[in-house]
């Protein structure tokens, strides 16, 4: 028998815990399932796509944070929401 080590982040490793508890599956067992659906159908068993979700993209986390270090500066812009014009 062979042993695998996996190397991941803490909050992701607590994550699949989770997951695989509240499912009443070991990890090993969840990794298994894996390596033998890869062995047998020779691919991975989910789609993997290079698109990333738009929200985490480089970009758009660097607007995010240039976005909250202006409104620390005091150099945000109040706005009225939608609601409160809608009562007007």
């Amino acid at each position: 028998m062979t042993q695998v080590m996996i190397q991941m982040e803490d909050e992701l490793s607590k994550e699949l815990h989770q997951v695989c508890e509240d499912i009443g599956l070991p990890v090993s067992a969840a990794f298994l399932i894996f390596a033998k659906r890869v062995a047998r159908d020779r691919k991975i068993p989910f789609e993997l796509s290079a698109a990333p979700d738009p929200f985490d993209a480089p970009r758009n986390m660097e607007h995010l944070r240039r976005s909250i270090a202006q409104l620390n500066a005091g150099q945000g812009t109040e706005h009225e929401l939608i609601e409160d014009t809608a009562d007007a």
